[in-house]
């Protein structure tokens, strides 16, 4: 169904996107550090559904629109900077206050807006995934689907371990004479959020209108 001269290429742009640091990176890594193994999987249980939400959005055209209404797409980049700089903000607040750690649910729609608000997503969604689809193969939609399966697969398995890398990091520091090592950490991680969110709101690429007669 898929070539090898479609997948290898498709790994490789699915590995640099994944690599490069963003939202669910630095959002995973701060929750996994201040409230653990569990309430890290719990987020990334949301970021996945993000995914898998845009898949289908892609599969069944909703990508079009973003392509033929660029304001769509800019709405949902920008969106996603401001809701970036929130979390640095609470954060930085929460690291040095009692404040009781969201519960699993309240954490799993975290995760699942950072991601719908996540423009890398977007741009993988609406841009680039269509590029990997071959018409003359047929089957468009299990085309599709597989590659957008296999994507989410490798974000899986790559949000994962951040977030049992820096579980393990908090436990090294609540076990050890660091009484305010996690403050610092926590401090740390909210101005890697505020760091993203400057670094999406510079970088992301603005989609250009697409006209309709050259939308498949």
């Amino acid at each position: 169904m898929l070539s090898l001269g479609q997948l290898i290429p498709f790994l490789l742009a699915v590995a640099l996107i994944e690599l490069t640091p963003g939202p669910n990176m630095g959002y995973l890594a701060v929750v996994a550090s201040q409230s653990g193994r569990a309430a890290g999987m719990a987020t990334v249980a949301g970021i996945t559904i993000g995914l898998v939400i845009y898949l289908l959005a892609s599969v069944f055209g909703l990508s079009e629109a973003a392509l033929r209404w660029p304001w769509i797409y800019q709405t949902l980049r920008w969106a996603g900077v401001a809701y970036l700089i929130w979390l640095a903000v609470d954060t930085w607040r929460g690291a040095s206050s009692k404040v009781p750690a969201p519960d699993h649910r309240s954490l799993f729609l975290r995760g699942l807006l950072n991601n719908l608000l996540n423009p890398k997503a977007a741009v993988f969604y609406v841009a680039l995934l269509p590029g990997f689809v071959r018409p003359q193969d047929g089957q468009l939609l299990v085309q599709a689907l597989v590659l957008g399966a296999i994507h989410i697969t490798i974000s899986v398995l790559i949000h994962t371990t951040i977030v049992l890398t820096a579980s393990h990091a908090r436990s090294v520091l609540q076990g050890g004479d660091t009484g305010k090592s996690p403050v610092i950490l926590q401090r740390a991680f909210a101005i890697g959020l505020a760091a993203i969110a400057l670094w999406l709101a510079v970088s992301t690429p603005e989609l250009a209108a697409v006209p309709s007669h050259a939308l498949p």
